[in-house]
């Protein structure tokens, strides 16, 4: 079938394109080439799904741009849509408040119209662990209120669960939310730890370490993250209406020490860190219950922090030439 993939040149956006196209499906993918992080990097990832081969089709395209997208769609006629581009970053939407919502909710709606206008088969769409909070209970569960958000970007990515829901109640669209927990890998965001912490170690500069280094975090290599996607997009939520919201994480929180442990070990350098205080926003533990994927999806996510840790080394050092 054809799939719409927005934020096709983002970081899950290319790895979940490359799995479709591995696998025999037609891609439609789209993006906006945001500025928000390195442009090139995302160049980078086009051309390796232009040079793939396959039935892969692009359009440098803005979703905030309603008319655009929807001659898109009109052309594409796409049969499901896995919808990621997104407005990131729970420490930057405190700072451009107005951004994550002209994209995160403006721009959600407009995709959810072209789910609706195209009739598609199953409208998969990113949610995040960001929507639990300050919630003290662990592991998360989708049957926790999160009608509590601490950041602009949490409260867009709930905003977007409830408009899924109305769409999925008044036109019976089929509606599935996925809340990431902490993805990381190759092709990954400049702005998020992995990367982060690896540019930092390699300049021989410190470390910040938020909360004065006690966070933990359930981190998820990205090839699990789009398994994950993939298997959900099979199958229509059950019921009425058909809508659905899960967590999808690897299960198992990891200290940030931790992390930088592995970073240490696969680079072959030490880090130099340094504790500070929590920032606002941010939240101390993630922890996915992830039974509810587990039970209606077989999910198993099968990569250890260690070994996703030394792929994604891998990918650093080849993509900046690097020893």
């Amino acid at each position: 079938m054809k799939v719409l993939v927005t934020g096709a040149a983002g970081f899950i956006g290319f790895h979940v394109c490359k799995q479709l196209l591995d696998r025999g499906d037609a891609v439609a993918g789209l993006d906006n080439f945001s500025p928000y992080y390195d442009v090139c990097l995302k160049e980078a990832r086009l051309a390796e799904l232009e040079k793939r081969g396959g039935d892969f089709s692009f359009a440098r395209l803005d979703i905030l741009d309603k008319d655009a997208l929807a001659t898109f769609c009109a052309t594409q006629k796409p049969a499901a849509i896995i919808h990621l581009a997104a407005q990131a970053g729970v420490r930057y939407s405190i700072e451009h408040p107005r951004d994550v919502i002209d994209n995160n909710v403006s721009g959600f709606m407009n995709v959810l119209e072209q789910a609706r206008e195209n009739s598609v088969n199953h409208f998969v769409y990113a949610s995040s662990s960001s929507v639990y909070g300050s919630n003290q209970k662990v592991p998360f569960s989708v049957t926790d209120r999160v009608d509590r958000p601490i950041s602009m970007y949490a409260a867009s990515k709930k905003a977007n669960e409830l408009m899924a829901h109305v769409y999925s109640h008044l036109y019976a669209l089929p509606a599935t939310g996925l809340r990431f927990f902490t993805v990381y890998g190759p092709w990954g965001r400049p702005d998020m730890a992995a990367y982060l912490f690896t540019n930092t170690i390699y300049a021989n500069q410190t470390i910040k370490l938020f909360n004065f280094g006690n966070h933990s975090r359930d981190f998820t290599f990205v090839n699990d993250i789009v398994t994950g996607i993939l298997s959900v997009l099979e199958r229509q939520p059950k019921g009425v209406p058909p809508y659905a919201v899960y967590n999808i994480g690897y299960n198992k929180p990891e200290k940030l020490r931790d992390f930088i442990d592995c970073l240490e070990s696969s680079i072959g350098m030490k880090a130099k860190t340094e504790g500070v205080p929590i920032q606002a926003g941010d939240v101390e533990t993630t922890y996915a219950d992830i039974d509810p994927l587990v039970e209606d999806f077989d999910y198993h996510p099968g990569t250890s922090m260690q070994d996703g840790i030394a792929q994604f080394i891998d990918w650093y050092k080849s993509y900046h030439g690097v020893e």
